[in-house]
């Protein structure tokens, strides 16, 4: 068996396992049902992030402040306005895009480091907005009276429910970036993280595919914030800040940069593993900090991808009695 078929088996293998989980795991009890909604509304930032980062190679640490865009643009149109929920998420997605292109503009013209910095800057920008807005967003006390969304007469007002609405956009999110990955416009992408000098001298545009996948990772994590936000009904800037979104490039990396399915290992871990630390406060940053530097020295591709290589290498020895062939 080659090691391309051995991945894809295992690919397989893996993928009815998760589709298996994610219908019987609400049956296993309360606590693992809420829990799975966060790490469906994570796994979608994280697929965003991950198009960004892992295809087309350009480095985000503000993610989180399309997260909170979203989050309070569906927050203070249902609460102020008085729009329908469904209507609210829309309409925040929409402004966060347009936030996200305006931004985009003059942030990649720099590169590198500097790209890091002015994503971080523009993150900060926006947490500090959330919170010195008081009148608009509640400032640190939070906005409060968000209401649940609803399927015409049928309230989405249980965990139960709100878990199979969650993994139903998560897994839109993750066919589309597929899809998206696997058409002209993914190699495009590809191209573009390998050499942008390159990539323009065989016609990319580079500029243009640059800008479009900021745009739909920032209206990604818009959705997601408004998933959230009608989840909990009340949100505060808090878990909008510059370590969330720290934790999500951890998220990225630890699935594997350019794995769109390995998105959703990453955010299992990183979400499993900060449920584990809460008793020892603001540590979890040194222990994702470790995680971090560990992965990147023996498992550049993430976990999903060395994980896959040692079941397909463990498959060859069965195979060949012992002996990789």
């Amino acid at each position: 068996m080659s090691t391309v078929t051995g991945r894809l088996n295992v690919r397989y293998l893996a993928l009815a396992a998760f589709l298996v989980a994610i219908v019987v795991l609400p049956l296993l009890g309360t606590h693992y049902t809420s829990l799975m909604i966060v790490i469906g509304i994570h796994t979608m930032l994280a697929v965003g992030l991950c198009l960004l980062m892992g295809f087309t190679g350009q480095v985000s640490l503000g993610h989180a402040a399309f997260y909170g865009i979203g989050a309070f643009g569906s927050g203070i149109l249902t609460t102020n306005l008085h729009l329908s929920p469904w209507l609210a998420m829309i309409v925040a997605a929409v402004i966060t895009g347009l936030i996200a292109f305006l931004v985009a503009l003059p942030i990649f013209r720099l590169e590198g480091h500097y790209l890091a910095m002015a994503t971080l800057g523009f993150g900060m920008i926006v947490f500090i907005f959330l919170n010195q807005t008081h009148q608009l967003t509640g400032g640190p006390s939070g906005l409060r009276g968000i209401p649940s969304l609803s399927i015409a007469s049928f309230e989405i007002d249980t965990d139960f429910r709100y878990y199979y609405l969650v993994w139903a956009f998560c897994l839109l999110v993750l066919l589309a970036s597929r899809n998206i990955v696997q058409s002209r416009v993914g190699r495009a992408l590809r191209s573009i993280h390998g050499s942008e000098a390159a990539a323009a001298s065989l016609g990319v545009n580079v500029a243009s595919f640059k800008v479009k996948i900021f745009v739909l990772s920032a209206v990604y994590a818009s959705v997601a914030g408004s998933l959230y936000a009608h989840y909990t009904t009340f949100i505060s800037p808090q878990p909008f800040g510059f370590l969330f979104s720290i934790r999500l490039v951890v998220m990225v990396v630890i699935g594997g940069l350019a794995s769109i399915w390995g998105a959703i290992f990453g955010t299992l871990s990183v979400t499993f593993l900060t449920e584990f630390l809460q008793p020892f406060g603001d540590f979890d940053v040194i222990v994702f900090g470790l995680i971090l530097i560990v992965v990147m020295i023996f498992m550049p591709e993430g976990l999903t991808f060395g994980i896959q290589e040692l079941i397909a290498k463990r498959l060859r020895l069965a195979r060949h009695g012992g002996q990789v062939a």
